[in-house]
C-alpha cells in the first residue's frame, strides 16, 4: 500500500547508468570479463585506475578486477592516495574474490594494503577497506593456503623476496586486528599459528628471516592471546577502530591514556571512585613529554566528563528519595535532565545520519530558547532507558529554537551508539542527560593528544623542559640569512638596507619603526627567538604589533616558508576576522579563513567554503579524490533516497492524524470491522464530496467531536502574551554567539539548498494531503467566494480548539499494551482518552515497521558520508596548501587537526594565546614547527574550563603563554597604553598590573557632556534576581538605570556608535532588551563582559549585577575578568553594582579605596547641565533621570529661534543652536498685497499665497478659482471643451488643456475580415493597428461541435481553435471522461479507486494496477478461498447466517463471513424492510451492505443481480466490460469479499482494456526507440527549430508514454518537420525578396503556433487545417523560389505572379477549389517560370551556351544558385558583386570564394576548365550573368566573346526579332 503512495510523490532513484562513470571506451573490451591483463600490458579500463567499469555486450556496467601494474604503480603514491583509490574501487574486491591469485600478484597486494594502512588521516576510509579485506576470500582461504604453500615453495627467486613478504603479511594481519578485533580474531589466529611454523621452517631450509621478524610476530602473538582472553570471558563483543599499545609511564592500575575511551564508561557511572589525575605543573618543568601528554589528555577528559558523571549520579541518588518532589521539577546542578524522549526519524546530513528526537517539553515552559545554553551545537548527550545500564552517546548537531519548543532537536549519535541503535524501537522511552561542553572540540583534542608520539612535541625543550634559554629560529641559523623591514617601517622614513636581524646594533631605532620601546622590544624578540611570548595589557596595541611582526615575516617569506603556509590561529571569529583584514591590507591573495561564519565582507571570499566552490576548483584536483567523490556520493544519493522515501511516511504520522486506509494492516481485524461500524449521529447527515475519515470520527477531531464539544477541554494560549522583538533593539542572543564560535564553516557544510527543501516539502504536503485525515501543520484555509455550498463548515475557532486538542493527545506517549487491546471488543464504546491510547499504539506499530525498514540504508548512508568527508578533508588540504596564510579559530584548528599535522606549518602566530587552553595549542602544532609566535594578555581573560575544580585546583585554566610566564620564561609586555583616560587606566595599575604607562593621545580626551566625573561608580543594595533556566542572574534596578543613563548620554548628543553596555550576566542581556526599544537605542552596542575582549568604546556604562544576602560574588571574583571590565573605556567609565558586598573581595576593595580617594564612588551619580551648570541631579535610581526630560534639567530652554517664537521644550543639550528644531506653532507671515496670512506651521516653507480668487481667464473668459499668487493667463481652465474634433466627435478634455489627441468615443468600423466591431474611434481611423477580429467562428467543426474560437484566434476559418465540448463519456473505469470532445478517450485521470482490505492503488485510473498478490481474506468457519487477493474465489458464498451481535445488542441479519452490516431488523425497521427486490420483508431474509456506498440489499436479489453479466441472455448494459454499480446509486462496486468473484473478473477485463488503450509496455518501447531514430533524421527541424527538436528529444526519453501520447508525439514531429523545410526554403533560396516574403513568414509563424499550442490534439478538424494550410504555403513557397531564380522572368510575367500571389497570401481557406485554381496557374507558369534551378527552359539554356561560345567548365554559381560564366582560361582571377543578388563571386588565384561552385547544371562540367589550360589573369568585366543572357535572347541581343587580352565578354546588338509571345518590360528601359 505505502509503496505506491511514496513513489507516486518521490523521485525515482538516480540511475547509475546514466553516469560518466559508466560510458564505454574501447580499452575495457581488451580482456574478457573476470580475466587478469597480462603483465607487462596496460589493462586499466579507460585509462582510470582500475575502478574497472567498461560495458558488457548488453550495455550493462561491467567491473574488472584490479591488474598488476595498476598495483605496482600505486606503490609509488602516498599512503593516503592508495587508501583512497583502492576503497572505492570496484575491481577490489573482484580481485579478493579471485580464489586463483598468483603467487606474485598475492604479494604486491600485501604490499599495497600494508601501504594503505599506513594512511592515519583517512580513517573511515582505511576503515572501509579493511573490512572489505577482511571480509574476503582472500583473507579467509587464499592468504592461510599461499602461507602453507610457502615452506614447499623451494624457487630460489621467490623465496627472496618472502622475508620482507612476511614482515607485509604480520603488519596486515596486526592492521587488520587492531580495526576488527572481535570479527577478524578468529581468521587471524589461524593465520598467526601458520605464520609461526612457516618462519621457523624457512629459517631452517637457509631464508634469511628479517631481524625483527619475531618481535613483530611475539608482538600480534600476545594481542591475539589477549583478545581471545577477553573472547572467552564475553566482553569482546564489536569491534572498536583503535591502535592499541602498551601503557608504560602509566601508574599501577591506570589504564593508558592512550587507550582510553574519550567517551564516558559505563563503570564511571556507577562506581564511586575517582579518576587518577595530575595537575597541571605550573612552577617546574615535566618530567617528560608522555607525562606531559598524560596529563594534559586527563585533565580535558575530566573537565567534560566530570558534569556528566556526577550529574548522572545525583540523577540515580535522587530517584531513592522520598521528600515528595515529583522527578520532573527537580533541579540538577551539573547536567540538564530531558523526559520521555524517543528517537523520531532519521535526517541525511552532509556529516552522516543524524535524528529527530523528541522530548517532552512541558517541564521547560519557562525556558527563552532563543537566549539558553541549553542543546546548542556540538553538545554531548546521554540517553538511557535503563538506569544508565547502557548508554547512547550523541551531540546536537542543529537547533531550532521554535522545534525546541516543541521538544524537538536533530541529534548525531557516536559510532558506538550507532551500531546500538538497531535495537531501538520507536516506543523506547529514554533518559536523555546533557553536558555543556562543547564536546567536538573536545574529542578533536582528546584524539590528537592520543595520536601525539612523545618525541614529535614541538618546542619540547621549551614545553616540558622548561628551558629558559631560547634559541633562533631553525631556518634563520643558516649562514646569510638577512631580513628587508622596508614595508613595517614608519611612514616618511628613508628605506632601510636588509640586515642580519640576530645581529642587535643592525636594527633601526624606534622612530625609524613608528614603535615604542617595548613594542619594538616585541618585535626584535618575535622576529629572532622560535618560541616568542608578547604579553599586550588592555589598550597596547598587541594586534597591531602582531600585523608588523606577521607583515615583517610574510615580506621575508624566502627565510622560512619552504612551500608552508603561515598559520594564524585566534580564539574567537571577531579576533580571526581583525587580525585577518589587517594581514589583508598588505596581502591581497593567497588567505584561506577556516572558522565560524565571518562578519567581515572583505574577507568572505577568503572562506574555505568560498575557495572550494569556485567553478573550477574540482578541475584543479587530483584525479583519484574527483573519481572517489564521484563514486561515495553517488552511493550516498541512492541511500538518501530510500531514506527519504520512508522518513516522509513518518514524518506525515508526526504531522497529524493518519487516515485508517494507512493503519489497517497494524490494526486487529476485530477492530477494524468495529471501526468501519461507524454510528449516526441523531439528527444529522454528512452530505457533500469530502467523506469524513472514519478514524477522525473515532477520535473526537470530526463532525462527532463537533456535536460532542462538550468533552473537549479548552486550551488556553500556550505561548502567553509576549513582546513585539521588532520593537526592540537588536542583542545578539547568547546561544547564537556560542555557536558562531561553535560552528566551523567548512566546504561540505555549505548553504542548504533552498530549492530541494521546498521540493521535498512540497512531496511531503502532498504525501501529507493523501495520509492524514488531520493535518495539524496546516494553517486554516480562507473561504474564497461559494466555494462548496452543499457541505457543512465547522467555523474556524471550532477547528483550531479540535486541533490542539489532537496536538495535545499526539504529545502524550501512554499508550495501550497489547493485553488490553485484546480486551476491547468495540472501538466506538471506548472513552476519548482510551481511543487516544489505543490510535497512539497503532501508530507505534507503523512507525517500528517503517524504522525496521530503514536501518540498513541508514548503515549504507552513513558509512560513505564519513568516508565522503574523509575525501573532502583532503581536498580542503589541496587548497590550504596553495595559500600563503591560513587563518583558523582554535574550533576549526581542532577540527581540521589532521589537516595541519600534513600541512607542517613552520611559522604559528597565536592571538588571544591566553584564552587558549594548553592542550588546544599542542594539538595545533606540527612537528615541522620552527617558530611559535604567542600573543595575548593572561592578566584578561583565561581559557574557560567547565569544571571549576579542575580549573582552579588542577590548574586547568592556566594557558601554555600564562604557565610558562610563571616558570620565568622570557617574554616582552607592552608598556604603553593608547585607549583609556588616566583616571580610568589608574583602576588597573597597582591592583591588576605593576606598570602600565599611558600614552600622551590619552591625555586630549575631553569631559563627558552632561556628567560631572569621567568615572564613577554607583553603590546600591537592591537585590538581583536569579534565572531560572541555568545559572544566570538578572537585577532590574541596575537594568533600569544603566537605560535611564544612556538615554541620558545619547541626549548629550553622543552618536550611539559611542555608547555600550557592559554586563557580567547574561540574563542581564534579556532583561536589558525589554527595555531599549529600537527607535530610540538602535546603534547602541550592548555585550556580557567575556565577547567584549579585545573591543573599546569612548563611553562604558557597566552593570556588575551581583548584590544578595550571602555575598556570592561570582565572576567578579576574577581579577581577570574584572580587568577585561575596566579596561574598555576611552573617555568615561560608569559603574553601577553592590560596591559594600564586593569590598569583601580584595581586589575590588583595593580598586574601590582607589575611587573613594578621587570621589569617584556614591549612592548617587551627579548629572549636571551643559546650559545650567548650577542646576545638577543627583541620580541613584532610573526615576531620577526624570529631573532631565530632554538631558538637560527642569528649566524650559526659552531660546528665541529666528522666526521669533520661543522653543517650548525643556532644558536640552542636544541641538543647541536650534538648527534641526521644528517650530509647530502658526505661521505669521503676509504672503501678498491682499494681507493674507500663511496658512503652514512656523517650520515649513511659506511658498507662494495659494488663497483661491475669482479670476477671469483671458482666453476663454470663463470665470475660475485660481491661487492668489498665479497669473490667470498660466491657469489650466477645468471648464468642459467646446470644441469638436477632426472626428466629429466633441472633445472631452478641459477647456484649458490641449484636445484629445485619441478619440474614445465607440464608433462601427469594418475590418479586412468584413466583420464589424465597436472600437474607440481613434482606433477605426488608424488601419495600420487594425485590431483582432472579436467576433465568434461559429463554423461546425467536424466532429459536429461548433468552433469556440473567434475569427482572429481561428486565422479567419483557417486554423480552427480546438473543440471544448466536453466528452463525458462513460469510461471503462466507470468515470466520466474528463477531456474535451476527443475522438479516442484517452485514459482516466482521476485518482484510482481500487482497493482490497490489504492495500489501496495510488495510481491514476487508467494507469495499469498492480494486482494484490497478499491471500484472499474471504475465510468463515465454513468455507475458505485459497486463491491470491486479485484472483477469483475458489469458494462458494456461504449462506448460513451470521451469529454475530451488533452493538445495539440485537443479532446480525448478515451471513457469515460477510462484513456486519451496520443496521439491524429490529433498530431500523423501515430501512431494512423496503422493498427492492422483493424479499426484503421475510423474517429469515438476511442482507448484504456495500462497503463503497453503505446500501443494503437482502442477498438473494442481490446475488441474482450480481450473476447477471453470466447469463446469455441479460442485456448489454449488463454484459459489458465494466464494474457492477449499486443499484439503488449506480456507485461502482470495488469492496466486497462475497461478490470478489465478480469484481476481480470484472477488473481484470478492465485492466485489458486499460493495456489496450495504453498500449503493451514492450510495443510502446519499441514503437518509443523507433520515433527516437525517425527524429534523428529530421534534419530540417533539427536545423531550424532546435528548440522543438530538444524538447521532442526530451519527451521521447521520459517513461511512462502512452501509446496516445507517442501518436501526438509522432503527429507533431512529423509537422514541424514540415515547417522546417518551409523554413529551410525561405533561408535558402528567398534571401532576395525579403520584402515581398513577409506574408510567407507570417503564415509559417501561424501555423507554428497553432501546433504547438498546448490544445493541440491533432483532431480531425485540426489535422485537416494543418493540411491545407500546409499545402497553401508550400505553393507559396514554391512561387517565391521560381521569382529568386530568375528576377527577369518574374518581373516580365509580373501580373500572372501577383495574380498567383494574391491567391495564395489570401487570409479565406484554402479550399479545393482554390487549389485546383493554383495548380491550373502553375502549369501556366511552368514555361514561363520553369522550376529548374537555372529559372529558364532547357532551350533558352542551349540556346545561351551557342551564343556565348564558351567550353565546358566556364560556368559557375553564386551560394544563391545564380549562374555566371568568365572567360578566357575559366579561372577565377579578381572578386566581385554578382548582379542579381549581389554577394561575392569570383576568386583569386584560381581559386573561388567560398559557397561558389561549378555550375553543372548549365553545361555538364564537373570541373573547372582553366585546370586544361595556362593560367591567364581574369577581369572583373568579364563575368557574364545568366539572367543577363537572357534579356539577350528575349530583347534581341547576341552575345559574342570578344578576342581580348582581358577575355572580357561583352554584349553586342543584333537584328535579332523579339519572340511575339513576350511582353515588353514594364519598366520601359529596355526597348526592341
Amino acid at each position: 500500500m505505502h509503496q505506491h503512495l511514496t513513489s507516486y510523490v518521490l523521485p525515482t532513484p538516480l540511475n547509475l547508468s546514466s553516469h560518466p562513470e559508466n560510458t564505454h571506451h574501447p580499452q575495457a573490451s581488451a580482456s574478457p570479463q573476470g580475466e587478469e591483463p597480462q603483465r607487462g600490458r596496460v589493462e586499466t579500463p579507460r585509462g582510470r585506475g582500475g575502478n574497472g567499469r567498461g560495458r558488457g555486450r548488453d550495455g550493462t556496467p561491467e567491473v574488472r578486477k584490479l591488474g598488476y601494474k595498476f598495483l605496482e604503480g600505486l606503490l609509488e603514491k602516498e599512503a593516503s592516495e592508495v587508501a583512497i583509490t583502492l576503497s572505492y574501487s570496484t575491481g577490489l574486491k573482484i580481485l579478493l574474490d579471485d580464489d586463483a591469485m598468483r603467487g606474485d600478484l598475492l604479494q604486491l597486494v600485501c604490499q599495497v594494503l600494508c601501504k594503505a594502512f599506513e594512511s592515519r588521516t583517512d580513517r573511515k576510509i582505511v576503515l572501509h577497506l579493511a573490512r572489505i579485506v577482511k571480509d574476503s576470500p582472500f583473507f579467509r582461504n587464499v592468504l592461510p593456503y599461499h602461507v602453507t604453500g610457502m615452506m614447499s615453495d623451494y624457487a630460489q627467486t621467490r623465496r627472496e623476496h618472502y622475508p620482507q613478504h612476511l614482515r607485509d603479511i604480520i603488519s596486515l594481519l596486526s592492521a587488520v586486528l587492531n580495526m576488527f578485533p572481535h570479527s577478524s580474531i578468529q581468521s587471524v589466529s589461524m593465520l598467526m599459528a601458520l605464520l609461526k611454523t612457516t618462519v621457523n621452517q624457512l629459517r631452517a631450509s637457509g631464508v634469511d628471516i628479517l631481524d625483527n621478524t619475531d618481535e613483530e610476530l611475539e608482538r600480534v602473538q600476545g594481542l591475539v592471546d589477549h583478545l581471545q582472553e577477553k573472547s572467552r570471558e564475553g566482553t569482546l563483543r564489536s569491534d572498536n577502530y583503535s591502535f592499541l599499545a602498551g601503557d608504560e609511564d602509566a601508574p599501577p592500575g591506570v589504564e593508558d591514556f592512550r587507550t582510553m575511551s574519550i567517551y564516558p564508561t559505563i563503570e564511571e557511572f556507577h562506581l564511586e571512585q575517582k579518576p587518577f589525575l595530575r595537575p597541571n605543573i605550573m612552577s617546574q618543568r615535566f618530567p617528560n613529554a608522555r607525562i606531559y601528554l598524560d596529563t594534559h589528555f586527563r585533565l580535558l577528559r575530566e573537565d567534560f566528563v566530570r558534569p556528566l558523571r556526577e550529574g548522572v549520579r545525583e540523577l540515580l541518588r535522587s530517584q531513592h528519595n522520598t521528600d515528595g518532589t515529583p522527578m520532573k521539577k527537580r533541579q540538577f546542578d551539573d547536567i540538564r535532565v530531558y523526559y520521555d524522549t524517543r528517537l523520531v526519524l532519521p535526517l541525511c546530513t552532509s556529516t552522516g545520519i543524524a535524528y529527530k528526537v523528541q522530548f517532552d517539553p512541558r517541564p521547560l515552559q519557562f525556558v527563552r530558547w532563543e537566549n539558553s545554553k541549553r542543546l546548542l551545537y556540538g553538545s554531548l548527550v546521554c540517553l538511557s532507558m535503563d538506569n544508565f545500564q547502557s548508554l547512547l552517546f550523541a551531540t546536537v548537531t542543529d537547533r531550532d529554537p521554535k522545534l525546541l519548543r516543541k521538544g524537538q532537536v536533530h541529534l548525531c549519535f557516536s559510532s558506538d551508539s550507532r551500531a546500538r541503535l538497531a535495537r531501538v524501537q520507536p516506543s523506547d522511552s529514554f533518559l536523555m542527560v546533557e553536558t555543556t561542553a562543547y564536546f567536538e572540540a573536545y574529542r578533536y583534542v582528546l584524539e590528537g593528544l592520543q595520536e601525539q608520539d612523545e618525541n614529535d612535541v614541538p618546542f619540547q625543550r621549551y614545553i616540558v623542559e622548561c628551558n629558559t634559554n631560547v634559541d633562533p629560529p631553525a631556518y634563520l641559523r643558516v649562514e646569510g640569512r638577512s631580513y628587508d623591514l622596508s614595508s613595517i617601517m614608519a611612514e616618511g622614513q628613508e628605506k632601510f638596507p636588509p640586515f642580519n636581524p640576530l645581529t642587535p646594533h643592525a636594527w633601526p631605532d624606534e622612530e625609524k619603526m613608528g614603535l615604542d620601546e617595548s613594542q619594538l622590544k616585541a618585535l626584535k624578540l618575535a622576529l629572532t627567538s622560535e618560541l616568542t611570548i608578547i604579553q599586550g595589557p588592555p589598550g597596547t596595541g598587541k594586534t597591531h604589533v602582531g600585523l608588523k611582526i606577521a607583515r615583517a615575516l610574510l615580506e621575508n617569506h624566502e627565510a622560512w616558508s619552504n612551500g608552508c603556509p603561515m598559520l594564524v590561529v585566534c580564539y574567537t571569529n571577531h579576533a580571526l576576522d581583525q587580525f585577518l583584514e589587517g594581514i589583508h591590507g598588505f596581502l591581497k591573495e593567497g588567505i584561506v579563513r577556516v572558522g565560524g561564519r565571518s562578519n567581515s565582507e572583505k574577507l568572505k571570499c577568503f572562506g574555505l567554503r568560498e575557495l572550494t566552490r569556485v567553478s573550477n576548483f574540482r578541475k584543479t584536483l587530483p584525479q583519484h579524490l574527483r573519481r572517489a567523490h564521484h563514486a561515495i556520493y553517488t552511493q550516498m544519493e541512492a541511500a538518501e533516497e530510500i531514506l527519504k522515501r520512508q522518513s516522509a511516511q513518518l514524518e506525515c504520522s508526526l504531522r497529524g492524524v493518519l487516515k485508517e486506509d494507512f493503519l489497517e494492516r497494524y490494526i486487529s481485524s476485530q477492530h477494524w470491522d468495529s471501526l468501519c461500524l461507524q454510528p449516526v449521529w441523531e439528527g444529522f447527515a454528512i452530505v457533500g464530496k469530502k467523506k469524513p475519515s472514519r478514524i477522525a470520527e473515532w477520535l473526537g477531531i470530526g463532525f462527532s467531536g463537533f456535536l460532542q464539544g462538550s468533552q473537549l477541554t479548552e486550551l488556553g494560549d500556550e505561548d502567553g502574551a509576549q513582546l513585539d522583538d521588532e520593537e526592540l533593539i537588536d542583542i545578539d542572543e547568547e546561544a547564537d554567539l556560542i555557536q558562531a564560535e561553535r560552528i566551523v564553516v567548512d566546504a561540505d557544510d555549505g548553504a542548504k539548498d533552498w530549492k530541494k527543501l521546498r521540493r521535498e516539502e512540497k512531496n511531503i504536503a502532498v504525501m501529507a494531503e493523501l495520509m492524514l485525515a488531520m493535518n495539524l501543520n496546516d494553517a486554516e484555509p480562507q473561504e474564497q467566494g461559494q466555494a462548496v455550498q452543499e457541505e457543512w463548515q465547522m467555523q474556524g475557532h471550532q477547528k483550531k480548539k479540535l486541533k490542539q486538542m489532537a496536538k495535545k493527545e499526539l504529545r502524550k506517549t501512554s499508550t495501550m499494551n497489547d493485553q488490553e487491546e485484546r480486551q476491547v471488543r468495540d472501538v466506538w464504546s471506548l472513552n476519548l482518552k482510551d481511543r487516544w491510547r489505543l490510535y497512539r499504539l497503532w501508530i507505534l506499530r507503523y512507525r517500528t515497521d517503517l524504522r525496521a525498514k530503514a536501518l540498513a540504508s541508514e548503515q549504507v548512508y552513513q558509512d560513505a558520508a564519513e568516508r565522503l568527508n574523509e575525501i573532502r578533508r583532503r581536498e580542503d588540504l589541496c587548497v590550504l596548501r596553495q595559500a600563503r596564510v591560513v587563518g583558523m579559530t582554535t574550533t576549526g584548528a581542532a577540527k581540521y587537526r589532521q589537516a595541519l599535522q600534513e600541512l607542517r606549518p613552520r611559522l604559528v602566530i597565536v592571538e588571544e594565546a591566553a584564552e587558549v587552553l594548553e592542550a588546544h595549542t599542542i594539538t595545533t602544532l606540527s612537528k615541522a614547527c620552527q617558530h611559535l609566535i604567542l600573543i595575548g594578555d593572561h592578566q584578561q581573560l583565561r581559557p574557560s574550563a567547565t569544571v571549576y575544580d579542575l580549573a582552579k585546583n588542577f590548574n586547568l585554566e592556566v594557558s601554555m603563554f600564562e604557565r610558562l610566564v610563571r616558570v620565568n620564561f622570557p617574554f616582552v609586555r607592552l608598556n604603553y597604553q593608547h585607549r583609556m583616560r588616566p583616571c580610568i587606566a589608574r583602576l588597573l595599575t597597582p591592583h591588576i598590573y605593576d606598570t602600565l604607562e599611558n600614552h600622551p593621545s590619552v591625555l586630549e580626551y575631553e569631559n563627558v557632556k552632561g556628567l560631572l566625573k569621567n568615572l564613577f561608580f554607583v553603590e546600591h543594595c537592591q537585590f538581583e534576581e536569579e534565572i531560572k533556566d541555568g545559572r544566570s542572574h538578572q537585577n532590574p534596578h541596575e537594568a533600569h538605570f544603566v537605560v535611564a543613563l544612556c538615554r541620558y548620554l545619547l541626549y548629550q548628543d553622543y552618536k550611539p556608535s559611542q555608547i555600550t553596555i557592559l554586563t557580567t550576566y547574561t540574563g542581564q542581556l534579556h532583561c536589558l532588551r525589554k527595555l531599549m526599544p529600537s527607535t530610540e537605542f538602535s546603534g547602541v552596542k550592548v555585550h556580557v563582559v567575556d565577547k567584549y575582549q579585545g573591543e573599546e568604546n569612548d563611553i562604558i556604562i557597566l552593570s556588575l549585577v551581583r548584590s544578595n544576602l550571602q555575598n556570592r560574588v561570582g565572576f567578579l571574583n576574577i581579577s581577570n575578568r574584572v580587568c577585561v571590565a575596566l579596561s574598555r573605556a576611552k573617555m568615561g567609565l560608569y559603574c553601577i553594582g553592590n560596591m559594600d558586598m564586593l569590598s569583601s573581595v580584595r581586589l575590588w576593595s583595593n580598586i574601590l579605596h582607589t575611587l573613594r580617594e578621587h570621589d569617584q564612588v556614591g549612592r548617587a551619580l551627579t548629572l549636571s547641565c551643559q546650559n545650567h551648570p548650577d542646576k545638577q541631579i543627583l541620580a541613584s535610581c532610573s526615576n531620577d533621570f526624570k529631573g532631565a526630560p530632554e538631558g538637560g534639567c527642569d528649566q524650559p530652554c526659552q531660546y528665541r529661534l529666528d522666526c521669533g517664537h520661543v522653543c517650548t521644550r525643556m532644558c536640552h543639550p542636544y541641538d543647541a543652536e536650534h538648527k534641526e528644531y521644528k517650530c509647530m506653532k502658526d505661521c505669521q507671515k503676509v504672503l501678498c498685497k491682499l494681507d493674507h496670512k500663511c496658512t503652514r506651521r512656523c517650520y515649513q516653507e511659506c511658498g507662494e499665497c495659494m488663497v483661491p480668487l475669482d479670476k477671469t481667464i483671458p482666453s476663454c473668459q470663463h470665470i475660475q478659482k485660481v491661487p492668489c499668487h498665479q497669473d490667470p493667463a498660466t491657469f489650466v481652465c477645468q471648464e468642459h471643451c467646446e470644441k469638436t474634433l477632426p472626428c466629429g466627435h466633441p472633445c472631452i478634455a478641459p477647456c484649458g488643456a490641449s484636445c484629445t489627441a485619441e478619440c474614445k468615443v465607440k464608433v462601427q468600423m469594418q475590418l479586412k475580415c468584413g466583420h464589424m466591431q465597436v472600437e474607440p474611434c481613434y482606433i477605426s481611423r488608424d488601419h495600420k493597428k487594425e485590431p483582432h477580429c472579436r467576433t465568434k467562428c461559429s463554423a461546425t467543426l467536424k466532429c459536429g461541435h461548433t468552433c469556440p474560437g473567434s475569427c482572429h484566434g481561428c486565422c479567419q476559418g483557417r486554423l480552427h481553435k480546438a473543440c471544448s465540448h466536453k466528452c463525458q463519456q462513460i469510461l471503462v473505469c466507470s468515470h466520466q471522461c474528463r477531456e474535451p470532445c476527443v475522438r479516442d478517450c484517452p485514459p482516466c485521470s482521476v485518482r484510482c479507486q481500487n482497493r482490497c482490505v490489504h492495500s489501496i492503488c495510488m495510481k491514476n485510473c487508467g494507469q495499469p494496477c498492480a494486482p494484490c498478490n497478499e491471500p484472499c481474506e474471504w475465510q468463515c468457519p465454513h468455507q475458505s478461498c485459497t486463491k491470491l487477493c486479485h484472483e477469483p474465489c475458489d469458494r462458494p458464498p456461504c449462506s448460513v447466517p451470521c451469529n454475530n451481535t451488533l452493538p445495539c445488542g440485537h443479532r446480525c441479519i448478515g451471513l457469515c463471513g460477510d462484513r456486519c452490516p451496520d443496521k439491524c431488523r429490529i433498530c431500523h425497521k423501515d430501512e431494512v424492510t423496503e422493498i427492492f427486490f422483493g424479499n426484503e420483508d421475510e423474517p429469515d431474509a438476511c442482507f448484504i451492505q456495500l462497503e463503497d456506498c453503505k446500501h443494503l440489499f437482502e442477498t438473494t436479489g442481490m446475488d441474482q443481480y450480481m450473476n447477471l453479466d453470466e447469463n446469455q441472455d441479460a442485456g448489454l448494459d449488463q454484459r459489458a466490460i465494466r464494474l457492477k454499480e449499486c443499484p439503488r446509486c449506480r456507485t461502482p462496486i470495488r469492496r466486497n469479499l462475497r461478490y470478489g468473484t465478480h469484481i476481480n473478473r470484472s477488473l481484470a477485463a478492465i485492466e485489458m482494456v486499460k493495456e489496450k488503450i495504453n498500449g503493451v509496455p514492450d510495443a510502446i518501447k519499441e514503437q518509443q526507440e523507433v520515433l527516437r531514430l525517425q527524429l534523428l533524421e529530421k534534419e530540417n527541424l533539427k536545423k531550424h527549430l532546435p528548440h522543438n527538436f530538444d524538447f521532442l528529444t526530451e519527451r521521447l526519453e521520459k517513461k511512462d508514454l502512452s501509446l496516445q501520447q507517442l501518436w501526438h508525439l509522432e503527429n507533431l514531429m512529423t509537422y514541424l518537420e514540415n515547417v522546417g523545410k518551409l523554413k529551410a526554403m525561405q533561408a535558402e533560396h528567398m534571401t532576395p525578396l525579403l520584402d515581398k516574403i513577409q506574408p510567407f513568414s507570417n503564415k509559417v509563424e501561424e501555423v507554428f503556433r497553432f501546433l504547438m499550442c498546448p490544445t493541440q490534439r491533432f483532431s480531425d478538424q485540426q489535422v485537416a487545417d494543418l493540411e491545407r494550410e500546409l499545402k497553401r504555403l508550400s505553393y507559396l513557397a514554391e512561387l517565391n523560389v521560381r521569382c529568386v531564380m530568375s528576377t527577369i522572368r518574374s518581373d516580365v510575367y509580373a501580373r500572372e505572379v501577383l495574380q498567383a500571389r494574391e491567391i495564395l497570401e489570401d487570409n479565406l481557406p484554402f479550399s479545393e477549389g482554390v487549389e485546383r485554381t493554383v495548380k491550373q496557374m502553375f502549369k501556366d507558369l511552368d514555361t514561363k517560370l520553369p522550376r529548374s534551378g537555372l529559372g529558364i527552359t532547357d532551350e533558352e539554356r542551349v540556346m545561351i551556351l551557342k551564343a556565348v561560345g564558351l567550353s565546358k567548365g566556364h560556368w559557375y554559381k553564386c551560394p544563391n544558385g545564380h549562374v555566371y560564366a568568365i572567360g578566357e582560361c575559366g579561372g577565377a582571377m579578381e572578386e566581385t558583386k554578382c548582379p542579381e543578388c549581389k554577394t561575392a563571386i569570383g576568386g583569386t588565384n584560381h581559386t573561388l570564394i567560398q559557397g561558389n561552385a561549378v555550375a553543372t547544371e548549365m553545361d555538364g562540367a564537373r570541373h573547372a576548365a582553366w585546370r586544361q589550360q595556362c593560367i591567364v589573369n581574369s577581369d572583373k568585366d568579364s563575368v557574364l550573368s545568366i539572367n543577363q543572357a537572357v534579356l539577350s535572347l528575349m530583347y534581341g541581343q547576341t552575345l559574342t566573346c570578344i578576342e581580348k587580352h582581358t577575355g572580357l565578354c561583352q554584349l553586342q546588338q543584333s537584328q535579332r526579332k523579339i519572340p511575339e509571345d513576350l511582353e515588353k518590360v514594364a519598366d520601359g528601359e529596355v526597348k526592341t
